[in-house]
């Protein structure tokens, strides 16, 4: 596992270098949502909400994320992917997806299937 996250943060780094992979992974979670708060972003990746607001605000300052008001409730402001963070995040997929199809192109469909399933086992598992 630690190979892995090795080789995941060596990854992100690789694609854009001002970006880790903590934020490509907020950038990804703002994209899936929609847009949320920086507070569920703290909550749902068991994050210190000091930290989010570091990378929040160089995710800003890099123009990839923007601070809209809730238009249910004008107290609040959520977190939207800007147009280039959007294409960054494109980007930064495709060459992720790519890397996968080149490393797995000589698996048969047999260890394909248990490696996904052992993933989907992986990430079912809750705190």
């Amino acid at each position: 596992m630690t190979a892995f996250a090795r080789r995941a943060r060596a990854s992100a780094g690789r694609m854009h270098p001002e970006l880790s992979l903590v934020s490509f992974s907020l950038l990804g979670h703002l994209e899936d949502l929609g847009g949320c708060r920086a507070t569920d972003l703290a909550a749902h990746y068991a994050l210190d909400k000091s930290t989010v607001s570091r990378q929040v605000s160089a995710l800003e300052r890099a123009e990839l994320i923007e601070r809209r008001l809730d238009p249910e409730d004008h107290r609040v402001q959520v977190l939207h992917l800007t147009d280039a963070g959007r294409r960054i995040l494109a980007q930064v997929t495709e060459s992720r997806r790519a890397a996968f199809r080149e490393r797995l192109a000589d698996w048969s469909a047999e260890d394909l299937e248990r490696f996904a399933a052992y993933l989907t086992r992986y990430n079912g598992w809750n705190r």
